[in-house]
């Protein structure tokens, strides 16, 4: 059995340990300070083990560390560099969600120091995570790269109200893809660009969509493509009519330098949903035995009941891609030492696994992934 402690008892973190468990091949552990979240762990047919402890705490943290075996971290990402080096020194390998660009330097740096059979795997989830693999995979069909175009939203299934938008997933992740600057390659430089900037229009089935900047969601792609591809990008999307108010929020109003009172606002206004839907997009361009060509990549994945539970569509693409990378780690299919990208794990490894059959297309233990008519309707600046 390997060995895993999951760092947060939320909506994700109590997926994530529901699908370990649930395969038989885990021993799972959650952690987390809030006794009434522990509590509300989704139940499983094999045990799951609780802990209710200080994460803050570095004696506790270390207490906790499972030697040989995994941590992953469903924590804000403010507190996942402290969880790297806990890990590092405790024997284990590390896995987190955050979609923050310092957070994982600050655990590429940790992972310099990680010992044979020890890996440092941050942004294994949606976007970052998936997404990624995704583009990577369509990238290396070309013998010359020219563009890779990454879109991906959660959204609401019955959009209400003008932000047409209900919370799915960490508020505080929201805020930073928001106002944080956004990694893109630009006539083949790595550059920022700014965030809610960058507006795009399109349809899917017949369904009016934007697009626009949002930081973290490449993850390490442009290190990866730096030098290869002309264009790279990541943008969000949403229903129409979102990114303005969104504008206006946090640019007009200033919020991005008032974060915890807009973190405040956005969780008492904005209600959460389970009623949702993942959209990925990926089109990359190139050069294939000298003729230009395009790729894409579309998949739209619905909330579903599984084993008698419902998930969320974000619980379940989340807490998959997740899974899936913690699997291939104990299986030996990753790199055995240090700092591990998600564009490591190659497109059919990933959806072949068990975990990773939740993205593939048609129907998976009910969760069904459909493909995508994809109409453009051109660009419109901000």
């Amino acid at each position: 059995m390997n060995r895993v402690l999951v760092l947060g008892a939320g909506k994700i973190g109590g997926t994530i340990a529901r699908f370990l468990a649930d395969c038989g091949d885990y021993e799972v552990t959650v952690a987390d300070v809030d006794a009434s979240a522990l509590d509300r762990l989704p139940q499983s047919g094999h045990a799951i083990q609780t802990r209710q402890m200080d994460l803050t705490d570095t004696a506790q943290l270390a207490s906790a560390i499972p030697a040989g075996g995994a941590v992953i971290s469903a924590l804000s990402f403010k507190l996942n560099p402290a969880v790297a080096r806990a890990a590092l020194e405790g024997g284990a390998s590390y896995f987190d969600l955050t979609e923050d660009v310092q957070t994982t330097r600050a655990v590429m740096e940790v992972a310099e120091d990680a010992k044979p059979g020890q890996i440092f795997m941050p942004q294994c989830g949606l976007a970052p995570g998936f997404v990624g693999i995704v583009g990577h995979h369509l990238a290396q069909q070309f013998d010359e790269l020219d563009t890779c175009h990454m879109r991906v939203g959660a959204l609401p299934t019955f959009p209400t109200r003008m932000l047409k938008y209900n919370l799915t997933w960490s508020t505080d992740g929201l805020i930073n893809e928001y106002c944080n600057p956004c990694e893109a390659i630009v006539h083949g430089n790595v550059v920022d660009v700014q965030a809610l900037e960058g507006v795009e229009t399109f349809s899917i089935d017949g369904v009016a969509y934007e697009a626009f900047n949002t930081s973290g969601g490449l993850g390490t792609l442009c290190r990866t493509l730096e030098g290869k591809a002309r264009t790279l990008d990541y943008k969000t999307i949403r229903y129409q009519g979102h990114r303005q108010l969104a504008h206006f929020l946090v640019n007009e109003l200033r919020m991005r330098d008032d974060r915890e009172n807009l973190k405040e606002i956005l969780e008492r206004a904005v209600p959460m949903t389970n009623q949702d839907v993942v959209i990925v997009f990926v089109t990359a361009t190139g050069k294939k035995d000298g003729r230009y060509l395009q790729i894409s990549d579309a998949r739209k994945i619905y909330n579903a009941t599984v084993d008698d539970q419902p998930w969320s569509a974000i619980q379940i693409t989340t807490a998959s891609g997740m899974c899936t990378a913690v699997d291939l780690h104990f299986a030996g299919k990753l790199p055995n030492r240090g700092f591990t990208r998600q564009e490591q794990i190659g497109l059919q490894d990933f959806l072949a696994n068990h975990f990773g059959q939740y993205y593939a297309l048609g129907e998976h233990r009910g969760v069904q992934v459909d493909t995508m008519s994809v109409e453009d309707a051109g660009v419109t600046e901000a």
